[in-house]
Parts: structure tokens; C-alpha cells; sequence
């Protein structure tokens, strides 16, 4: 776009109606992602601790020392990467920089 034509865009609606709160929305949110509703599943997931118990059945093999990362580490990432739709372990290298 050019900037003539983002002038034209308007930067601000407002959804009003009778008996309702009005919803505004803007487009000036700064930095924004698109997968919020992981918060709800990461609290889901804390308070019944699903991920936790699940890595309990799990035996890590791994030497200690060169581990980065936990059994209910990876198995987290696994889950919460399914559940927001990204099926392949490589939109996770993409996911490390999103601010969620």
C-alpha cells in the first residue's frame, strides 16, 4: 500500500448497539498475536496439571547433563502446539519468538 492510501483507512470503528455496551475496535494495538487463547489453556493446564501427570508416564533415558529441556517441557510444547493448530514441529522454531 502506498501511503496516500493508508491515509484513507480508517483507524478506528465503533460497533454500537440499543441496550449494549459499545465495542470499539482500533487497529493501533502495537504488537499483536494471534494465538491469546493459549493463556486460557495454559491456566486450564496449570490447575488440572494434564501436561504434568502426563509426563509422569513418561521415563527420560536421557544423560542429564546434556539436557535443555524437561519430558513435561516438550510434551507442553506438543500439546499446546496441537491445540492451536500448528501440526508440525517446525512452525515451533516460528512460535519461540511470539510474544505468547
Amino acid at each position: 500500500m502506498t501511503p496516500a492510501s493508508t491515509d484513507r483507512i480508517a483507524k478506528q470503528f465503533k460497533f454500537e448497539q440499543p441496550k449494549l455496551p459499545t465495542v470499539v475496535v482500533n487497529f493501533q494495538g502495537g504488537r499483536v498475536i494471534s494465538d491469546a487463547g493459549l493463556s486460557l489453556i495454559a491456566e486450564i493446564d496449570r490447575k488440572l496439571q494434564i501436561t504434568s501427570q502426563l509426563a509422569q508416564c513418561f521415563k527420560d533415558y536421557r544423560k542429564p547433563n546434556r539436557v535443555d529441556h524437561s519430558i513435561k517441557d516438550l510434551i507442553t510444547q506438543r500439546i499446546y502446539g496441537l491445540i492451536m493448530g500448528y501440526e508440525d514441529l517446525n512452525d515451533h522454531e516460528k512460535l519461540r519468538h511470539d510474544p505468547m
